[in-house]
């Protein structure tokens, strides 16, 4: 399916020294990402926000990608409208797809505050958008006559009513102002535990037009930071007589990852058993290590030996996020060797297709195998727990007197492991370094 790479994170143009400057720093990154083997970025909100230096998840015009005086300045935090479309023109150019980070549950930056007469209370819910498009008042926002009930809201900032019929109207209009007009392939949906999945429905069943193709189909993908159950749920309701299914990101197996990478002792026999969405609804998983969010707060956030975080995620099922801070920022890319995320991307787009089998896991060691599909001929994986020594096992694959090499593998040593030959039976010994995984292909 590819791999996708969540180009920003939290700070990230004033972190860098890029601020309004995002979109051409990026651009120039693409060559680089496109010759590893990434398929798609992921970008922040465009348009611009409550405040100058934001990151657009509190949004104030929904049509000011970076070219109306207002809100402190007239770029955003990452540029303007033009170097957008460039940066996806050279996306494209690259055979990569855009995704955009659509914030619709809120609104921020309000230009006066009005009285809502259902409740009366005063809110900031008066907007006059530089754009002159979607200009915003009470009516637009919960409390409203259109619904009575507002599943949850995003700290103080007033939530949109979706359906409310201009609202509804609006919401769609963005979507296709964004891929039509501005080249996106697909969505990211922040928050939607805090309005209906209908919404969400409704952006992702309309037919768009775009330069390829008339009736596009956009990429959609939701966040909805939840248990496994929840998660299934809202895809239950979102892709329910859905020709367009919609995706969920994987926070269930995040937090397992974080037990094998932080936790002393987590038993690996654990690491594939279900309640997350890489087992429960592997073609409708964005797995990740890290994002924006988690890392923000030590709770959530991977610390540990996080690269086997990522050769899980990179060889199992699954439509896998690389993190921009940890590629770049933190140097787990390590590009030309065999030891980082840049191996891994090549792993996952030449060989991770077909089902997936546990072969052998035990409290410090763990065996996976892909079958195979396609013109991706599948791979051994072996995770050791295990931090004072290499381990290994031998395990039967679908493989007869074959010879399976090594391509990917990190761990607290980073010598080579050896090639292994299976036998009549298909059997071979697989190992792999102290807290460290190995990748094997056959050859």
């Amino acid at each position: 399916m590819g791999v996708i790479m969540q180009a920003f994170y939290w700070n990230c143009p004033g972190n860098e020294g890029q601020d309004g400057n995002w979109w051409n720093f990026l651009n120039g990154k693409v060559t680089n990402l496109q010759a590893v083997g990434f398929t798609a970025l992921w970008l922040p909100p465009a348009n611009k926000a409550a405040e100058a230096q934001s990151m657009g998840y509190d949004p104030y015009d929904f049509y000011d990608l970076g070219d109306f005086s207002q809100k402190g300045g007239t770029k955003t935090w990452f540029g303007n409208k033009n170097e957008l479309v460039n940066l996806i023109a050279s996306a494209h150019a690259a055979g990569m797809e855009v995704y955009a980070d659509m914030v619709i549950n809120h609104n921020s930056g309000g230009d006066a505050t009005e009285l809502n007469p259902i409740d009366g209370n005063t809110r900031w819910t008066r907007f006059t958008p530089a754009s002159g498009i979607f200009p915003r008042n009470w009516l637009c926002f919960h409390p409203s006559s259109y619904e009575s009930y507002d599943q949850m809201s995003f700290g103080d900032m007033p939530d949109l009513c979706h359906r409310d019929p201009n609202v509804y109207t609006q919401m769609i209009a963005i979507a296709q102002f964004l891929i039509e007009h501005i080249g996106f392939d697909g969505f990211r949906f922040d928050f939607v535990k805090g309005y209906g999945p209908w919404m969400v429905k409704a952006i992702a069943e309309v037919r768009y037009l775009n330069k390829a193709q008339q009736g596009f189909k956009p990429f959609c993908v939701g966040e909805c930071w939840d248990s496994d159950r929840t998660i299934n749920d809202w895809l239950s309701a979102v892709n329910t007589f859905m020709d367009n299914p919609v995706s969920a990101f994987d926070f269930p197996l995040h937090y397992r990852l974080k037990q094998v990478c932080d936790n002393y002792g987590f038993s690996l026999t654990d690491l594939a058993k279900g309640e997350v969405m890489n087992v429960e609804e592997p073609a409708h998983a964005v797995t990740f290590v890290d994002n924006h969010d988690t890392t923000r707060d030590p709770s959530n956030a991977i610390i540990n030996d996080k690269m086997l975080a990522y050769a899980f995620i990179l060889t199992h099922e699954g439509y896998p996020c690389v993190f921009w801070l940890d590629y770049f920022n933190y140097s787990l890319a390590r590009v030309g060797t065999a030891n980082g995320i840049a191996a891994l991307v090549n792993v996952h787009e030449r060989y991770a297709g077909g089902a997936t089998k546990v072969l052998y896991s035990d409290n410090d060691l763990y065996i996976m195998q892909r079958s195979g599909f396609g013109g991706q001929p599948g791979l051994v994986f072996v995770l050791n727990n295990r931090g004072d020594r290499w381990s290994g096992t031998t395990v039967q694959t679908q493989w007869t007197t074959r010879q399976l090499a090594p391509v990917a593998w990190d761990g607290h040593d980073q010598s080579a492991p050896q090639a292994k030959w299976t036998d009549g039976l298909g059997k071979a010994d697989f190992w792999a370094a102290p807290r460290g995984f190995t990748v094997y292909v056959p050859s």
